[in-house]
């Protein structure tokens, strides 16, 4: 499952997000650190695609993919020193997989500004430094105890001790560890870290319909693309409002919220991209179900995906594009067609790929 983290300065509308996209009902109140213990809603990933198969291949069921959002209590200047219980919130922080930094473009005499004015590229780059410093704090002790053990013969340790002194340089500069070339090999040695800068990032400006707010949004942009950040604009208030709308008020009523109608959809899209993620799905028993694995996954990996035994006794997979088959109408008239192909272990699953896994069932004592 996904995890996108929601994080920002305090009162910059984190919690009326995370309750616009998961319907919850965090706390929302105009003061800092409203939220101490981090939030967390899942959600299905709004996509037609497993509902529509589940429709021609008359499943009764559907386990859609879903996302954990976590929302995350506020940073503030020298949190990675502790203030604002900065080190407590930033802990929360390194077990997701992607983060959605999200910054005040509004402008509201009744909200407080914990910065005084609103300055969204200022805000942003408050909290960029503190991931910053985090990570440079968190590098350097790991530097200093495998730096020993390098010296003590410890098998990897001076590989390992190498990849950190050259993160620790990149970090000193106040540049984060994203903007630093780093090899597959050198990336597995520092996966177990979760560092916060290599996490990926998606920008979402809190608008409102004002042309100060849509001023400040586009310096928020700007910014953005200079650290090659993709960028949306959702008002979080207004996307809040139109979650509480049942379905049916939904559909009639989604013309007027207009683009915060779509909110949920276009973040996760984002989130997706970001992540480099894609979605397959399976038609077994009663029940289709959508999966979620890393572009360039092997057919192989991601039957592991599904269950173990499946990756350890892979034979084959046998594969159709959701297309394909909506096209066809059927399993057996997309067979007919030639629309179904063998595939081997090494066949890289894409997004959209419906598959039926060939396997040997595994022998373990006992079963």
């Amino acid at each position: 499952m996904l995890s996108i983290g929601i994080v920002g300065l305090p009162n910059v509308g984190k919690s009326t997000l995370f309750n616009a996209l998961t319907r919850g009902h965090a706390a929302v109140s105009n003061y800092p650190f409203c939220t101490i213990d981090p939030n967390e809603g899942i959600v299905a990933i709004p996509d037609p695609r497993p509902y529509e198969l589940a429709r021609l291949v008359g499943q009764e069921r559907v386990a859609p993919a879903t996302v954990r959002f976590v929302d995350i209590a506020g940073l503030v200047r020298n949190a990675h020193k502790g203030e604002g219980l900065g080190n407590q919130f930033l802990s929360h922080i390194r077990s997701v997989d992607a983060i959605v930094h999200l910054v005040r473009c509004f402008a509201d005499p009744n909200v407080g500004h914990i910065e005084t004015t609103v300055d969204p590229v200022r805000d942003a780059e408050v909290v960029e430094l503190e991931l910053i410093m985090a990570d440079w704090e968190l590098v350097e002790r790991r530097h200093s105890r495998v730096g020993k053990m390098a010296m003590s013969g410890v098998a990897d340790a001076k590989e390992e001790a190498a990849v950190l002194e050259k993160m620790l340089t990149h970090l000193r500069g106040g540049r984060s560890l994203r903007t630093l070339p780093l090899s597959s090999k050198e990336r597995d040695l520092v996966k177990g870290y979760q560092l916060l800068t290599l996490k990926p990032v998606i920008i979402v400006g809190n608008v409102d319909d004002s042309d100060e707010s849509r001023q400040a949004f586009r310096q928020l942009d700007e910014w953005s693309r200079t650290h090659r950040y993709p960028c949306l604009p959702i008002n979080a208030k207004l996307a809040y409002e139109f979650s509480l709308l049942s379905e049916e008020e939904a559909k009639e009523l989604a013309p007027l919220f207009g683009d915060e109608a779509e909110a949920l959809s276009r973040l996760i899209r984002t989130a997706f991209y970001t992540l480099k993620a894609i979605q397959f799905f399976t038609a077994v028993g009663k029940e289709v179900t959508s999966w979620v694995v890393d572009e360039g996954t092997p057919i192989v990996k991601a039957a592991g995906r599904i269950h173990s035994d499946m990756e350890e006794g892979f034979i084959r997979a046998e594969v159709v594009s959701f297309e394909d088959l909506k096209k066809a109408g059927s399993w057996e008239k997309a067979r007919q067609e030639h629309l179904v192909f063998i595939r081997g272990k090494d066949y890289i699953v894409q997004d959209g790929d419906v598959v039926i896994i060939r396997f040997a069932p595994s022998r373990r004592a006992g079963s």
